[in-house]
């Protein structure tokens, strides 16, 4: 009885020897495959909006947590809402883990909806992990008389839009179709921050982007209440704007608040970023801890902390979840979303 239980301890032993020399293995292999190599960052936007400043800071610290320390390159890669930088991705880009990107939060979504230009299945991205929740707002300038959401069920008013596939132009599209706002886009803006000096020039009355996106390039405007911000789209309250309802808030029936909290799930995606389908597992793996490392880099987040980034980490493993949720909505939910989604005559 003995010889087998010192046998059975024995092969137990080897089994773990052999499983840390597999891993061990594996380790040396990423950091061999990495070093000397370039890790493209494509951003589907142009640059100076959140998302490319976002991509910008964690593209200067990641290298430093993956195996074998790969110089990371910033490279835009606008339009179509950020679905080309997505295609190509999802289609084009080398499959061995030297590319990640940043696209719309809205992708899973959009694929399902069939959206124009979408050419790519959201679930086999390999996810690698989100900085933060990414909020939109939609904001007034102060000579607009839209002042309230309210207003904006009343009178019409301009808002500059980019990509028909931007949350920038999905979200007034949305409050359009479920409330009856009167928002007007005038597209064809390249990208956020010019659509934002559209408004200050007065060419339009307001914009929708993301809250950070203000931040950083107007901190001043709403502290001295240059503009007014009517809602925000998310499932909950941004911690710096708690008087400023979310659009499930503001949800008159249960029907408008579960279709309104399908399409928000895309503030909960956030500011992901994801690589290629196929990806070796062991690599995947490894952009996955390296994100995870990042996000605890004293150096990244005081450089978040300077350019006015918030940081709400969540991991690829859950990002992969949840984006493999919204993949995976009832047809009886996605054909009630899809008649809140589509553009109508106020566009």
């Amino acid at each position: 009885m003995r010889v087998i239980l010192h046998a059975g301890i024995g092969l137990l032993a080897v089994a773990a020897m052999a499983s840390v020399a597999t891993q061990a293995s594996a380790q040396l292999a990423v950091e061999q495959f990495y070093k000397g190599k370039s890790v493209d960052m494509i951003i589907g936007y142009p640059p100076a909006g959140s998302n490319d400043t976002y991509a910008r800071v964690l593209a200067r610290h990641i290298g430093r947590h993956i195996p074998g320390q790969p110089n990371v390159v910033a490279k835009n890669m606008p339009g179509a809402g950020s679905f080309l930088a997505v295609n190509h991705v999802y289609g084009v880009a080398p499959k061995d883990g030297t590319v990640l990107a940043i696209g719309a939060p809205t992708t899973a979504l959009d694929e399902r909806l069939g959206t124009a230009n979408v050419r790519f299945k959201t679930a086999e991205l390999g996810w690698i992990g989100r900085v933060d929740s990414l909020i939109n707002i939609v904001f007034m300038w102060h000579t607009s008389k839209v002042k309230t959401f309210a207003d904006a069920m009343k009178y019409e008013s301009t808002l500059s839009g980019t990509g028909a596939g931007s949350t920038v132009s999905i979200y007034p599209t949305v409050m359009n179709n479920v409330f009856g706002t009167k928002f007007k886009l005038i597209m064809g803006y390249r990208g956020s921050a010019e659509a934002q000096l559209a408004v200050e020039r007065g060419e339009v009355e307001g914009h929708s982007t993301s809250w950070t996106a203000v931040k950083v390039g107007h901190p001043e405007w709403w502290p001295k209440k240059t503009i007014s911000i009517l809602v925000q789209f998310s499932l909950s309250r941004h911690p710096e704007l708690p008087d400023i309802p979310t659009a499930v808030d503001l949800a008159r029936n249960e029907e408008e608040k579960q279709v309104l909290s399908a399409i928000m799930v895309a503030a909960e995606i956030g500011s992901a970023f994801f690589t290629t389908p196929g990806v070796p597992p062991e690599r995947l793996a490894a952009l996955r801890r390296a994100f995870d490392a990042t996000m605890k880099d004293k150096e990244f987040l005081a450089e978040a902390l300077k350019t006015k980034l918030t940081v709400g980490p969540m991991s690829g493993e859950a990002l992969q979840k949840l984006v493999t949720t919204v993949s995976n909505l009832s047809p009886e939910m996605l054909a009630k979303v899809r008649t809140a989604y589509v553009t109508n005559q106020h566009q």
